[in-house]
């Protein structure tokens, strides 16, 4: 199951989005999205931020940390719920990004926190060193951030762990203490059908994949009862499912989301814990 990881001191968080971002406005950086250059290949490529070292302490960045390079929207980011954005602009192996801008949905506390001392230290010039699928983002002073070439999942044979229950613009993280075998979760296959665990029962039906939707048929699955923490994630998970959402994919990460604005994030479980969850009947 995902967890937010916030051990970072606000310093260092701070520090993180210095390595990430910067906020110096170089030419061009007026415009939408500046110019950006791949003359260091990280351009079109979803980077996961892996760690951060400040002082030469390496810290661990949260899981869902990343962010891209893209040559017409430059930078993009996020860092557990707002979406951030900035000009940027690519020279050599040098990075300028300016002004961050950002969306407003709410956030757990800790989510919001970390987000503020992010955006708030958007300042100063990079530099990029690729080795791989590594990339490294370095500021004068030495401190740096480690990335990984984020690869972009399949939608159909992925088994999706539910960690985000979204209800218009609110976010909340699935409760962290629900037993690891009761983690919401589903996994799409190619016969147009989808099978899971919504939090205290299992599921199994159809679901019809489009071009950025899903339309899923009734859901058929068991009839425990479950505390009423489990019973209240397997309701949001349900109302995510209930009929045609909305779907994108980043990298690793699926959000849902219904016409009404509920909607679930998830994300994709490595290639060895990856499995077929599912039982007939129906749905109570």
């Amino acid at each position: 199951m995902h967890t937010h990881r916030m051990a970072v001191s606000v310093s260092a968080l701070a520090l993180l989005t210095l390595a990430a971002c910067g906020t110096e406005p170089g030419p061009g950086s007026g415009e939408r999205g500046g110019a950006v250059r791949s003359d260091v290949p990280v351009t079109g490529v979803r980077w996961s931020v892996d760690s951060l070292t400040v002082g030469g302490e390496e810290t661990e960045a949260p899981d869902d940390a990343r962010l891209e390079f893209d040559p017409k929207d430059g930078l993009t980011a996020r860092f557990g719920c707002n979406h951030i954005r900035a000009d940027a602009r690519i020279e050599g192996d040098r990075i300028t990004v300016g002004r961050a801008v950002s969306t407003q949905m709410a956030c757990e506390e800790d989510v919001e926190a970390f987000e503020k001392a992010a955006t708030a230290a958007l300042t100063g010039e990079l530099t990029a060193r690729l080795s791989g699928e590594k990339l490294t983002l370095a500021a004068p002073n030495g401190d740096r951030l480690a990335l990984s070439e984020q690869p972009t999942a399949e939608l159909t044979g992925t088994r999706w762990e539910v960690n985000t229950l979204l209800s218009g613009e609110t976010a909340t993280s699935v409760p962290a203490d629900l037993p690891q075998e009761r983690t919401p979760h589903l996994t799409f296959r190619e016969n147009g059908t989808v099978e899971g665990h919504f939090g205290c029962n299992t599921f199994r039906g159809k679901a019809a994949v489009e071009e950025g939707a899903i339309t899923f048929g009734p859901l058929a699955g068991t009839r425990r009862m479950c505390p009423e923490a489990e019973m209240a994630t397997e309701r949001a998970v349900l109302a995510a499912l209930d009929g045609r959402a909305a779907y994108t994919i980043e990298g690793d990460r699926l959000t849902l989301t219904a016409s009404d604005g509920r909607g679930i994030g998830a994300v994709a479980a490595p290639r060895e814990e990856e499995g077929a969850s599912g039982a007939p009947g129906k749905h109570g």
